[in-house]
Order: structure tokens, then C-alpha cells, then sequence
């Protein structure tokens, strides 16, 4: 069965951090928490450790109430931002912690030590101090520790958060390797990380879930506007979806995966790209990204568009057709601002 929450509220005086939340990790999968800083993430992964007390609610694993179970007795397995990892001990040591805590024979914990740090790919890392590792063996070792003792449920908050981009990208797809078959639950703002790592992803807001479902899903059928904008949408069109076709006042794009009927879409910045056919505008505006160019484009009706092109500068003239992969489908409930025109509030 594995993790199971229901009705979870954890209260901070009279400010409720978490607010009535489900939630369910099954045994073998992997679920991001996703959400913008301060939405009680952090605070409903302490609540499920034990190192947080709910106002109400349950915390249950294999449909069990842990309530009065305390953290070192629910058999999960802790990672933080910063690692937290022990100075005074060598990497051997550090990741050895859990397993001499139950106990483990030396013969055996050496055994599991090292076949531990080749799966994060630190073999051979053994003596080295802690204080001497870079922000990323770090947390490796962190992982391995926390793996170390077989957890039944891995806990991650932010791992990779005080990680450079690039290497938190690395880390991302080794994290995702590492993961595979375990039962985990990992807190992240980074919908990329989410994305690579986690089998659902469960979007928070505000000390609620908002939406939850397979990554693919999550990513092409944001639940709200809102859900849409932290998911990287600026602009919403009114759109209708015929044979799995969307038509809009910026053209036509190919979503198979949409039901028929009016819609709303959601445009990221790779939502327009330059094509031979599409609207046509004048490029205004020119930035450089870590991965690409992005061009603020005026059209023809006056109305302002992000669009994704390397060879086009400021004062060029370009026609812009939609990009499925830049392309969400809001709820049809939700309706953008000036409807008529791609709004970007």
C-alpha cells in the first residue's frame, strides 16, 4: 500500500501551513510535491516524518495511523537541502550511520557502504573527509546514507536546490536512476526536477493540493490559471479543440491528447516559433536564456508575444506558427484576461 494522508492540517498559532490535504505514495513510486516557496511543502514532508505535530489528520503507512510513532521508529529515510552530513566523520562513516545504529555487523555495513557509493557514483570515496567533498558529492553521500538502512520511504526536501543549474540537472538524472524502484516523496519548486524524477506529481498551493496525476499530465492540463502560470505559461488565448486540433486567433496546433470543445491555451515562451505560415510581428525585444533566445514579438494588431528564435534580432520581421510542446490546455471553467487576445497579466 505505502504512504497514505488524509485530512493532514498542520497549524503555526492560528495560520494553517497545511490545510486538509491527501495525498498517497505508493510502495515502489515516486511523488514531487510541487510549489512555489512557502506553500507548505516543506512542512507537510516534516508532518509526514513525525517532525511536525498535525492539528488534524493522519499520517498512515500500509494503512496504519503513525500517530505517536516517533521519527527514528517510522523507518524513513531523511534527505535536506544543505545534506547535513557529519564532519567529524569520514564518507564511509557518514553513510555507515543508520546501519550501525540497527546494528548491522562491520563486515556487512562495509559491504552495503560500498555498494552504495558506486550506485551514487562515489566508489571508492570511503576515507575521504566530508569537509572535503564539492556541494554535489555531498549530497550523494547524503543519499546514500539515507539509503543505507533500506528505508521503507525515502523523504527528500529540496536536494538539489542549493546546487548550481547545471549541476543540478546532472544530479537530477542520477537522482532519477538512483530512485528507481524505491518509495520516495520529494519537495521541489523546480517543475524540471519534478518532472525527472517523480512516477505523479502532486502540484501544492497555498497549504492545498491543487492538482495531481502522471507528469505528462500535469505539464499539458494544468489545473488553473494559476497552476498554469507556475508551470511556465504567460499568455492565455481562447481556443476551440476539434479532432484534436486547437484553433485559436494565433493559428492552428496539432493536441491530439485534448477533448473537443472550447478551451483555453496556455503559451509558454516555446509556445511560437518562426515558420513559414502563422502571424506575422516585429521583433521588439531580444534576451539571452541559459538555453536559448527569447524574442518578444509586437503583432500586427498590436498585441505582444514571447516567441523561442536564434537568428532573428531586434526590428526583424517574422511569422510565428504554434509549437505543441510550448502548448497547455487550461481548464475551460477558466477564461483569461481580455478574452479575444493573448493575455499575459
Amino acid at each position: 500500500m505505502g504512504l497514505t494522508v488524509e485530512g493532514l492540517t498542520v497549524r503555526y498559532g492560528s495560520l494553517a501551513a497545511v490545510s486538509d490535504v491527501d495525498l498517497a505514495v505508493a510502495d515502489g513510486s515516486v511523488v514531487a510535491l510541487l510549489g512555489p516557496s512557502g506553500c507548505g511543502k516543506s512542512t507537510l514532508l516534516r508532518a509526514v516524518a513525525g517532525l511536525e505535530p498535525p492539528a488534524a489528520g493522519r499520517v498512515c503507512w500500509d494503512g496504519a495511523d503513525l500517530a505517536g510513532v516517533p521519527v527514528h521508529r517510522r523507518e524513513f529515510g531523511l534527505v535536506f537541502q544543505d545534506g547535513q552530513l557529519f564532519p567529524h566523520r569520514d564518507v564511509a562513516g557518514n553513510v555507515a550511520f543508520g546501519l550501525g545504529m540497527r546494528g548491522v555487523p562491520r563486515a556487512s555495513a562495509r559491504e552495503r557502504v560500498a555498494e552504495l557509493l558506486d550506485l551514487v557514483g562515489l566508489a571508492g570515496y570511503e576515507a575521504r573527509r566530508s569537509t572535503e567533498l564539492s556541494g554535489g558529492e555531498q549530497q550523494r553521500v547524503a543519499l546514500a546514507r539515507a539509503l543505507a538502512p533500506r528505508p521503507r520511504l525515502l523523504l527528500l526536501d529540496e536536494p538539489l536546490s542549493a546546487l548550481d543549474r547545471a549541476l543540478r540537472e546532472q544530479l537530477a538524472l542520477d537522482l532519477a536512476r538512483v530512485l528507481t524502484g524505491t518509495t520516495a516523496l520529494v519537495v521541489t519548486h523546480d517543475h524540471d526536477e519534478a518532472f525527472t524524477l517523480a512516477d505523479h506529481v502532486a502540484v501544492m498551493r497555498a497549504g492545498r493540493i491543487v492538482q495531481t496525476g502522471p507528469p505528462t499530465k500535469v505539464w499539458r492540463e494544468p489545473a488553473d490559471e494559476e497552476t498554469a502560470r507556475f508551470l511556465g505559461c504567460g499568455a492565455f488565448v481562447p481556443a476551440t479543440v476539434h479532432n484534436g486540433v486547437a484553433t485559436c486567433e494565433l493559428g492552428a496546433v496539432e493536441l491530439p491528447w485534448a477533448p473537443p470543445g472550447e478551451a483555453v491555451l496556455g503559451l509558454r515562451p516555446t509556445a511560437l516559433r518562426p515558420a513559414v505560415t502563422g502571424v506575422k510581428g516585429d521583433v521588439v525585444q531580444r534576451v539571452h536564456r541559459r538555453d536559448h533566445v527569447r524574442l518578444r514579438v509586437r503583432l500586427e494588431d498590436g498585441h505582444e508575444v514571447d516567441a523561442v528564435a536564434g537568428v532573428l534580432d531586434v526590428a526583424d520581421t517574422v511569422t510565428l506558427a504554434l509549437d505543441p510542446d510550448g502548448v497547455a490546455l487550461i481548464s475551460r471553467r477558466e477564461r483569461p484576461s481580455g478574452r479575444g487576445r493573448p493575455s499575459s497579466r
